[in-house]
């Protein structure tokens, strides 16, 4: 199944505007997807999560296939039924894990093998099993299985893991059998653009539903964030919708876009949520700080969201303060909708011809923000 239409495109950059059309619903893009890693989103209803202006989500292979299981998913009418997300549904293929749990697992040219995260278990995953649970699964999209590389990485090793991740994608390529789910290939080849172009062309050869960025934000940084998406985005076709896998602050979409990306994810807004940091148009708060203790104003004015139409700050950091869930449930909601706005103003800029200025103002206006990156709210993992 493939449906992917451009509806605009900005005069000046790469960025454009599109409808990629799912057996669950149509998705416009640039999107960005919240994570619900295990089939849901951590804190929030399904019905809170299509509130905040999402259209679609993100799940992962990996845990699923420790817990519950796929076949417990399969019996119960497949993910979108077990989730309670009749919405489109992504699933990554767990290729992020073979860097995540880089000390758990061992890698050879066929497979992973993992020792549970959760009791130490051998977990076994290669290419066509991967591809075969994503099938049972049931996403509207599936991922291939790839290796994705720690920054920096020693060229040899870039090397073999882009042959790998090649190789890999030839054989889900084989052994997917759902025509109903899309399947993306994904570049890898860290920033090493010769590399990003061997793998690219490579993959577009094999002739996949889309195309995903992957092997960044992991440390390389804005700019060399940039600089590789900026490289690798054209190398794909253009009438494939374009995923950056992982990414991120609000300054690194906005500068994805502008090189031509379609699709985006990352667990920031829910993280960061649940961990007092919100994100508005003047930049993140942290809603801890004892200068909210008696303000009587919404985290952001003129956001529709459940916190900000309801709760001060002063509530917001009191529920935080003294350990009530409720706390991380409105940051999570602002933070999510604040993602969900920050696209429609994108695709909206791009239509009426005004992105290329806002844009390089946002870029330069949020570029202070990418300092979280390096802060403790990084350093709690999620999704491993």
């Amino acid at each position: 199944m493939r449906s992917f239409t451009v509806e605009a495109k900005d005069s000046q950059t790469a960025a454009r505007c599109g409808r990629l059309l799912t057996e669950h619903g149509t998705v416009q893009t640039p999107a960005f997807m919240p994570v619900g890693t295990r089939g849901c989103v951590k804190g929030i209803l399904p019905q809170q999560l299509r509130q905040t202006g999402a259209e679609i989500m993100l799940a992962n292979t990996y845990h699923l296939l420790l817990r519950p299981g796929v076949d417990v998913v399969e019996s119960l009418g497949g993910l979108h039924r077990f989730s309670g997300w009749e919405r489109p549904i992504l699933t990554d293929s767990g290729g992020y894990q073979v860097f995540s749990l880089s000390s758990l697992n061992r890698v050879d040219d066929d497979r992973v093998e993992f020792a549970s995260h959760i009791d130490g278990a051998p977990v076994v995953l290669d290419a066509v099993t991967a591809t075969q649970i994503q099938n049972r699964l049931g996403a509207d999209i599936i991922m291939c299985f790839d290796e994705c590389t720690p920054y920096p990485c020693p060229p040899e090793r870039l090397e073999k893991a882009v042959e790998r991740t090649v190789r890999w994608a030839q054989w889900c390529r084989q052994a997917h059998q759902n025509p109903r789910q899309m399947l993306f290939g994904i570049v890898q080849g860290g920033t090493d653009l010769p590399l990003r172009r061997q793998c690219a062309q490579a993959l577009v050869e094999m002739d996949f539903d889309g195309y995903a960025v992957g092997g960044l934000s992991v440390g390389e940084g804005h700019d060399a964030l940039v600089q590789t998406t900026a490289f690798t985005a054209p190398l794909l076709p253009a009438d494939r919708p374009r995923y950056l896998m992982g990414v991120g602050m609000p300054a690194d979409i906005v500068a994805a876009v502008r090189a031509g990306i379609d699709m985006f994810d990352c667990v920031l807004p829910t993280r960061n949520g649940r961990n007092a940091f919100a994100f508005t148009e003047n930049g993140p708060i942290r809603l801890r700080n004892s200068r909210w203790a008696q303000d009587p104003g919404p985290i952001e004015d003129g956001c529709p969201c459940p916190a900000c139409q309801t709760f001060s700050k002063a509530a917001i950091r009191h529920f935080f303060n003294v350990g009530e869930m409720l706390g991380p449930i409105l940051a999570t909601l602002h933070n999510l909708t604040y993602y969900q706005r920050l696209m429609q103003t994108i695709r909206q800029r791009i239509q009426d011809g005004s992105f290329e200025a806002w844009s390089r103002e946002f870029i330069e206006r949020h570029r202070k923000d990418l300092q979280m990156e390096n802060t403790e709210i990084s350093e709690r993992k999620e999704g491993l």
